[in-house]
């Protein structure tokens, strides 16, 4: 007899017993997800039949370009998040500050929701796979008034749940909530995300690394000595330029994902808390690693501001643990331990 078909809504209802609140509010906030996700799936898989594509005409908070199609995603997605009530505020990398959302019913909401709209959006033009990170915190603020910014600035080891959803050849959503990570690919002919990877878990090792090698004369010694080791092992180079793509990858076959510092960014580039932290967070409910170029978890950090940066080395634990090694033989200034 074949394997029934499991949906996203039943997974998630069915799987609410392990949450640390099992009251369901973090089961609809997920949903809730889910549904903004086939929403901007619909509309990147159009985006070259109306006038989405292209530069919005305005810059985020960190001083690139606005895409279209990442504002869609960013109003899609707070449209949806608040819908249900469950979600008290949002904060988002196109937003130069948090969002409070209102009240719903006299609900007093628990959650506060961080997310990437659309990574790698600059992508969509040569249709090359982009995607959406997420990112969910039970609030500490009291949650009889507004969200607050203390909400938002949490560790990563805070985290109830975090995933993403990569638009490419399918649509497939990626989520954990610290009970393992498990997949979902987006069924278009009936409109359902359902299990199609279940309790993922990265190999120990693997043959590929992914950085922007293009910047190679800008990163420090110990990097450079790295990534020179990469060529020497004849580990193979992959990048895409989308961090959830590339990472999507390393996580079913094994390898290495490096956004250093370089001289531009001394602190790194990515996102401490709409990329690193959800992504470090999948990382490692499947067996993996992550730290930044100073031998830090990332999730250990705690945060300082809401678009603050962070280099980060992520992937397959004994990988990971080697691009250590040779950060402490070469680097030319002290590292933590």
């Amino acid at each position: 007899m074949p394997n029934r078909i499991v949906t996203l809504d039943e997974f998630i209802i069915k799987s609410q017993k392990d949450f640390h609140f099992a009251t369901g509010e973090l089961t609809a906030l997920l949903r809730d997800i889910g549904v903004a996700a086939k929403i901007v799936n619909r509309e990147v898989n159009r985006a070259g039949l109306v006038n989405i594509l292209g530069v919005h005409g305005a810059e985020n908070s960190s001083g690139e370009s606005v895409q279209k199609l990442d504002m869609y995603a960013n109003d899609k997605l707070i449209e949806c998040l608040s819908g249900s009530g469950e979600c008290c505020g949002i904060a988002s990398e196109e937003n130069e500050d948090f969002v409070p959302l209102k009240a719903i019913e006299s609900k007093n909401a628990k959650y506060v929701v961080l997310f990437d709209p659309l990574d790698g959006s600059s992508n969509i033009d040569v249709n090359v796979s982009v995607g959406t990170i997420f990112s969910i915190y039970r609030r500490i603020s009291p949650d009889d008034g507004p969200c607050k910014l203390e909400d938002f600035l949490q560790k990563g080891v805070e985290q109830i749940a975090a995933g993403y959803v990569i638009y490419g050849t399918s649509t497939i959503l990626v989520y954990t909530t610290g009970h393992g990570v498990n997949g979902f690919t987006l069924d278009p002919s009936i409109g359902e995300f359902c299990l199609s990877h279940r309790n993922i878990q990265i190999p120990k090792t693997g043959q590929y690394y992914s950085i922007n090698q293009g910047y190679y004369s800008k990163f420090d010694l110990e990097m450079r000595r790295y990534v020179d080791n990469c060529s020497d092992e004849n580990l193979r180079l992959r990048y895409i330029g989308t961090m959830v793509a590339d990472i999507h990858r390393i996580l079913f076959q094994g390898g290495i994902f490096l956004y250093p510092s370089t001289r531009k960014y001394p602190d790194g580039k990515l996102r401490l808390l709409y990329e690193c932290n959800p992504m470090s967070f999948i990382m490692e409910q499947a067996g993996g690693k992550s730290i930044n170029t100073r031998l830090q978890r990332i999730m250990d950090i705690k945060p300082t501001e809401l678009h603050q940066r962070a280099s980060i080395v992520i992937g397959s634990p004994q990988m990971v643990d080697e691009m250590k090694a040779f950060v402490e033989r070469y680097s030319a200034s002290p590292v933590l331990s």
